[in-house]
This record gives structure tokens, C-alpha cells and sequence, in this order.
């Protein structure tokens, strides 16, 4: 059975770039464009992973992450914050929110391809 990848992103442009580089890697691809709808589709679906956009309309993808991990059923699920900002503090931030690794935007098809193939394993 393949493995599946949600991504959660309001940027359409980002969204079909990163289900288009999962699918070549090998993953099956779900896709939220709200923090909100990630949480619901993440606990429905136990994706292999989550590519989480970190600025998103509403509540925030780092929101978003801790509130998958405070719960049971979502917590073991690995989550990838995807951002343009680079800053050292938004990384620190991703990983205190309880990822699990950063991607930069726009995607370096190695280095995504790289993360992505990790939770094929």
C-alpha cells in the first residue's frame, strides 16, 4: 500500500508543486489549505506525514502542529514545517512546536525530495 502525505498550504502554486514532487517520490497525496482542515484530515487519514505551511490564514501551521501532538491519535505522526522565512527563530519555533524538520520556499527539489523520501522507510 502506498503511503500517504497530507499537505496543508493556502498558497496553490506551493500546494501542486509539493503533491506533485510527494507523488513522483512515491507517496499518494492529500491536500488541506487551512490549519483547521489539516487537524480534520490528519486525524481522519493518519497520513505518514505532514508537510505543514507555518503562515496560514487563520489559525497558524505551528498552532496547528502542536495541537496534532497534544493529541494521542495524531501525536506519532511526523510533521514538516514548510516556510519562505528563514530566519533562525521560525525554524527554532517549528521544532519547539514539535517538528520534525523545515523546508524552505521556493522548494530545492533535492533537498524536498531528500525529507520526503525519509518517510518512505
Amino acid at each position: 500500500m502506498k503511503k500517504k502525505a497530507l499537505i496543508v498550504d493556502d498558497n496553490e502554486a506551493n500546494l501542486i508543486l509539493a503533491r506533485d514532487i510527494l507523488r513522483l517520490v512515491g507517496f499518494d497525496t492529500l491536500e488541506a489549505k487551512d490549519a483547521e482542515s489539516g487537524i480534520e484530515t490528519a486525524a481522519r487519514e493518519m497520513p505518514d506525514f505532514i508537510l505543514m505551511d507555518i503562515r496560514l490564514p487563520g489559525m497558524s501551521g505551528l498552532e496547528a502542529t502542536a495541537i496534532l501532538k497534544s493529541r494521542p491519535e495524531t501525536a506519532a505522526i511526523p510533521v514538516v514545517a514548510i516556510s519562505a522565512s528563514v530566519f533562525g527563530e521560525d525554524r527554532q519555533k517549528a521544532v519547539s512546536a514539535g517538528c520534525e524538520g523545515f523546508l524552505e520556499k521556493p522548494f530545492k527539489f533535492e533537498e524536498f525530495k531528500a525529507i520526503a523520501s525519509k518517510f518512505l522507510d
